[in-house]
């Protein structure tokens, strides 16, 4: 038994940004622990035998400040002006710009240029021809059907970054600061004795217990599991309950690899954005081209006190439905017809916490019976890119400091729930409209 100032469970964006940015403010880091089931330094997420869980680690993500939402917009430029100059971060940004193809009548590009204006920002953006598309950054796109697609909105100032590397760099740094970091699983929450003093700490699936003045959860997708027996312990309410705050999501991500001469050619593109089926980002060091099938989807249990939840599945992130890997390959061959008959190197389940809104949840639980007791959830496959500065945001939360009243109202505890399936707000595009396990039924049926 172990006891913190602060225990963060999860080191993932949110859990390692916050540890670094309280290791720079509390004049003794060794009172922070950091709690993660993955080893550290974890191993490399390309390819790996054992890769890293949770959407945090990755080979790439994107990073960019096309949002059709201006408080967003000024968050991600802040974010990158740290990428930008931060040593730390500099080395695994790479502004190479978006190319963002949308669906005919989307008002996307047209609300994201709003934002510029109202931010005082300027318009770094320009509309391609869908010739001059085909034309640019090697003819990555030259043989794509372009007649689904609306427009062309390319902005030279977006990009992508080594995500892994990044992650594990800044959580290295919290570390070398003093940051105490513990491997384990963590299976249970733990109250005091009275039920009155909010959370003791949190038990881990080898008996291990690790308590603390505060607990943050930045446990991302498997946050509804986690909370499930506290909640039960306590009765809560099934409006008032995780599930209805954040819902575990995933989605299909296949990766190619790259020969010498290959890489050469992609790495002249720019992040593609596949309007509503995904993405392409360019290939990293480790020379894989990945393409994410953006049709997420949840994986909905009945838990023992009879209520719903979605978590990732127990098997491995590497087992893909078979309708699944069609349905992604059908669209990797739409968009870039080269790629027909090639053998995909590996496949992942990437998941991740998605809130109704697509705003984070950072906010300390509202039951006074969990009054020391945070969260730090909800990337809804969009907040990689803030992971040099949102830590400084989370750790004001666990301070009880303001972050201003538009962040403390954005990120608060949401009245927003899934009754309409969630709304449009920063990233709507992730929300979920299917279930995992429709996509294993029609996988099996077509063995039939």
């Amino acid at each position: 038994m172990s006891g913190s100032k602060v225990l963060i469970i999860g080191a993932g964006i949110f859990g390692t940004s916050t540890a670094y940015h309280l290791s720079l403010s509390d004049p003794n880091p060794s009172s922070i622990t950091i709690l993660d089931r993955n080893a550290f330094p974890p191993a490399p997420a390309a390819n790996s035998a054992d890769p890293p869980l949770g959407a945090s680690y990755d080979i790439n993500k994107i990073v960019r400040a096309d949002y059709s939402t201006p408080f967003y917009m000024d968050l991600a430029h802040e974010a990158i002006d740290a990428w930008s100059t931060n040593p730390l971060y500099q080395r695994f940004y790479h502004r190479t710009g978006w190319i963002m193809l949308d669906e005919k009548g989307s008002d996307l590009a047209e609300r994201i240029r709003n934002n510029f204006k109202e931010c005082g920002r300027p318009d770094p953006t320009k509309d391609m021809s869908f010739e001059e598309v085909r034309g640019a950054w090697g003819g990555v796109l030259r043989e794509t059907n372009m007649k689904d697609f609306g427009n062309a909105y390319w902005n030279p100032e977006a990009g992508w970054a080594e995500a892994d590397k990044a992650v594990e760099a800044m959580l290295r740094e919290a570390v070398q600061s003093g940051v105490q970091y513990r491997q384990g699983h963590a299976v249970a929450l733990l109250l005091h004795d009275d039920r009155k003093r909010g959370v003791r700490g949190v038990r881990l699936a080898d008996g291990r217990v690790l308590e603390a003045e505060k607990v943050l959860l930045a446990t991302g997708a498997w946050t509804s599991r986690l909370m499930s027996g506290i909640e039960d312990t306590l009765s809560i309410d099934a409006n008032d309950r995780i599930e209805q705050q954040v819902k575990a999501a995933g989605v299909c991500v296949a990766h190619y690899k790259l020969s010498k001469d290959e890489k050469k050619v992609f790495d002249k593109m720019p992040v593609i954005i596949n309007g509503e089926n995904g993405d392409i980002q360019p290939p990293p060091p480790s020379s894989f081209l990945k393409f994410t099938n953006g049709r997420s989807f949840t994986n909905t249990i009945m838990t023992d006190s009879k209520h719903e939840i979605s978590v990732p599945p127990s098997y491995s992130q590497d087992v893909i439905p078979q309708a699944l890997k069609s349905e992604t390959i059908d669209i990797i061959e739409r968009i870039m017809p080269q790629m027909a008959g090639r053998k995909v190197a590996y496949w992942r389940l990437c998941w991740d916490s998605v809130t109704p809104t697509q705003y984070q949840l950072i906010a300390r639980h509202p039951d006074n019976r969990l009054s020391n007791l945070y969260f730090s959830i909800g990337g809804s496959f969009h907040s990689w890119k803030f992971l040099p500065i949102i830590g400084k945001y989370v750790s004001n939360v666990l301070s009880e400091k303001s972050n201003g009243n538009e962040k403390d109202q954005t990120w608060a505890w949401k009245d927003a729930r899934w009754n309409s399936g969630g709304t449009r707000g920063a990233h709507e595009k992730s929300l979920p409209k299917r279930e995992l396990q429709d996509l294993e039924d029609a996988s099996r049926k077509s063995r039939l």
